[in-house]
């Protein structure tokens, strides 16, 4: 589809257009067909005789890639959604049009493949129409659902507004309403021209690029329209200072304002920081302010990518997607101004997390440099690839989305010309509790000073407060006490919480008028992030506790209360009461959707089923049946031979991350003991009397 329009601005041959692939440089994709990367590009192209600019990202379809999906949609103001004509409005369809809406994004809906419905589904023109109806409704279902009320009606898609477009990309064809009273194309004749074999008539009569793009054109609004509605959803500065009125303006003229959205690393430049300008002019050589990084850095290059190639222009302006050159320290989400007293913007929310690790190691011990140096810049590019390296041990862990994200990455390094070692894939767990306990007290090492902690397990709520980062460490203790009351927190307790740990916990001072806590609360904090990361049963990071600090007592004299002492006691109070408070382990959880003939919906029970997956629904559309269900991640790494035996292939399914569920008690003994085992510890937990002393 990119290629037809790559084409359509002459930027590519016609006669490549479709087997290029051009925006899918990379050599791993053209092997697997597949996007992996967002690609950007900038196109030119005159519609009824008007010269308009498009920045177009190509971003991936597969549910393991969606970050970076998610970076892309803060830095552009419209999307098209693609959707495959026979298997119509999928899980991963639903996950990127909630993602667009929540960014206010507006939406348009092309539906690909229109020839699977002739050639496999033998539908006649009336039922085709019937099928694609039935799609659009679905779509629109979505935007009821996802949308903010005041785009619900504006944003819902229709066949007579052109905002739905028809074709089949791999045979560069396509239409919308407008084209089709235009050229008079029915579907009568797209049957036709696929019986016949003339389907290049249909190319030559209505190019696929001249529906996208007149789509687009037509209910993509322009930088400056969007950013006066956008901008207070992802900026939450003062919109009538004069920073706030230049977001909101688009105003070439303003201060610089960029969000970082994506970072590639150049072999001979060094790091590219690639994002939207919001506000002002970027030139070579400006000066600007890196708010996470807290630096100033000199821009080297003003550059914007056209598909794999970048081209120095030196100058860009508000609206644009520029490439910048020496700001080493950006990273996805960095937000870079000229000034540097501004609110950063929102942070990006991820729809998922990574949920399997596997170790990774040189073949060869004179690797390890290249390897490290190899992993971080993977990791600079793909914030969701999460590298671990334990200095101790000298174990590197690599975690990602899912299985076909770490076989991608792997491909990655060994592409590099390393050779590397992995395990077999191993699913990351968290670990929370069920019940209240404490308060636990536990004495510094010297035995001068007492802690006494206690825990409570948080509500989802609150939980996803922290995860989608409404709550988080760099917000006021006042903002974060104004939203945990909202959610019916006490409003002592809600002003007192100290830290935030993203994964999803908070830790909490009760405490009052206790001597010297001002100068110890940092030591008892670090102890608390220390726990969250490495809880008691299995040293899996830690979700959905309340830590509460409920009293203290610390020696007068300050060389018996250093953070040598402080950390171990707060550690081992916090320990010895998640111990008593009913810990467990949480699994991830997947989300599985199978499309098959209804004739195999007890094969695909079978499979499911014996996988200790659930059914949750089963619907019939057309002639295909959608069965949805959940599946522990844990039990889906030979899915694919399993399901393909078990249906001859028949069956399409896509999986997604759906939450985290609390692991069967019939196999939690079992599953603590082989991770505490992998992990070179002892296989059974320690007892909370380890962690408590005594009065």
């Amino acid at each position: 589809m990119s290629d037809s329009l790559l084409a359509a601005c002459g930027m590519l041959s016609p006669a490549l257009a479709g087997q290029a692939l051009a925006l899918d440089y990379m050599d791993l994709e053209q092997q697997r067909q597949m996007t992996i990367k967002a690609a950007n590009v900038t196109l030119y192209y005159e519609y009824e005789n008007v010269p308009y600019v498009i920045n177009l990202i190509d971003t991936p379809g597969h549910i393991d890639f969606t970050g970076r999906v998610t970076r892309s949609l803060r830095a552009i103001d419209g999307a098209v959604v693609v959707c495959d004509a026979v298997e119509g409005i999928m899980t991963q369809t639903e996950t990127v049009t909630r993602q667009a809406l929540e960014e206010r994004v507006r939406p348009v809906l092309y539906i690909n493949k229109i020839d699977r419905l002739i050639k496999e589904l033998k539908l006649t023109p009336d039922k085709m129409q019937v099928w694609l109806a039935n799609i659009v409704n679905e779509f629109n279902n979505l935007i009821d659902i996802y949308a903010e009320p005041e785009f619900k009606s504006k944003w819902k898609v229709s066949i007579q507004d052109s905002s739905v477009a028809f074709g089949s990309a791999k045979d560069r064809w396509g239409f919308n309403f407008m084209i089709a009273q235009k050229k008079g194309v029915r579907f009568s004749d797209i049957y036709k021209a696929y019986e016949t074999g003339d389907v290049k008539t249909l190319a030559e009569n209505i190019p696929l690029h001249d529906a996208i793009l007149s789509m687009v054109i037509r209910h993509h609004p322009p930088p400056h329209v969007a950013q006066k509605y956008r901008i207070p959803k992802i900026w939450k500065g003062d919109l009538n200072s004069e920073v706030g009125q230049a977001l909101l303006n688009c105003d070439e003229r303003g201060p610089t304002v960029m969000m970082v959205t994506n970072v590639v690393v150049d072999p001979q430049a060094g790091v590219v920081a690639v994002g939207r300008l919001f506000s002002g002019t970027v030139h070579d050589g400006d000066i600007l302010y890196l708010h996470n990084a807290k630096t100033h850095a000199r821009v080297q290059s003003v550059s914007m990518f056209m598909g794999p190639f970048r081209e120095i222009v030196g100058v860009l302006t508000a609206g644009n997607i520029p490439a910048l050159l020496g700001l080493d320290a950006a990273r996805a989400g960095e937000t870079l101004s000229s000034i540097k007293d501004i609110v950063p913007f929102e942070q990006i929310r991820y729809v998922s997390e990574p949920v399997v690790t596997i170790a990774i190691e040189p073949k060869y011990p004179r690797d390890l440099p290249k390897l490290i140096e190899t992993l971080r810049r993977l990791s600079i590019e793909d914030p969701n690839l999460v590298i671990k390296i334990n200095e101790e041990t000298g174990e590197m862990l690599m975690s990602g989305m899912g299985v076909l994200h770490l076989e991608i990455a792997t491909t990655l390094i060994t592409q590099t010309g390393l050779e590397i070692v992995t395990t077999a894939p191993l699913i990351n767990y968290r670990e929370t509790i069920r019940t209240s306990a404490g308060p636990v007290m536990a004495k510094s090492p010297n035995k001068h000073n007492r802690i006494f902690m206690r825990v409570e397990p948080l509500t989802p709520e609150v939980i996803e407060l922290i995860r989608n980062n409404t709550i988080n460490e760099q917000l006021d203790r006042k903002t974060i006490a104004k939203i945990l009351r909202e959610h019916g927190w006490d409003a002592d307790e809600a002003r007192n919480v100290v830290a935030v740990d993203p994964r999803g916990n908070l830790f909490v001072d009760a405490t009052k008028g206790v001597q010297f806590m001002q100068e110890s609360i940092d030591s008892i904090r670090v102890g608390f992030f220390d726990v969250m990361e490495n809880g008691p049963l299995a040293q899996e990071p830690c979700r959905g506790i309340k830590v509460v600090l409920h009293h203290a007592e610390f020696h007068e004299d300050p060389a018996h209360r250093t953070y040598a002492q402080l950390l171990p006691a707060s550690r081992r109070a916090i320990l010895g009461a998640m111990l008593l408070a009913n810990p467990t382990l949480l699994e991830p959880v997947l989300g599985i959707e199978i499309k098959a003939n209804s004739d195999l919906i007890g094969a695909v029970a079978g499979v499911i089923s014996a996988r200790r997956g659930k059914m949750l629904n089963v619907e019939q559309k057309g002639v295909l049946t959608i069965i949805e269900g959940v599946i522990p991640a844990a039990e889906t790494f030979d899915l694919s031979e399993a399901m393909r035996g078990a249906t001859a292939g028949k069956a399409m399914w896509n999986t997604h991350f759906k939450e985290w569920s609390p692991v069967p008690s019939n196999i939690l003994p079992q599953l603590v003991a082989s991770i505490r085992k992998r992990k070179g510890l002892n296989e059974t937990p320690p007892s909370p009397e380890e962690f408590i002393d005594k009065e």
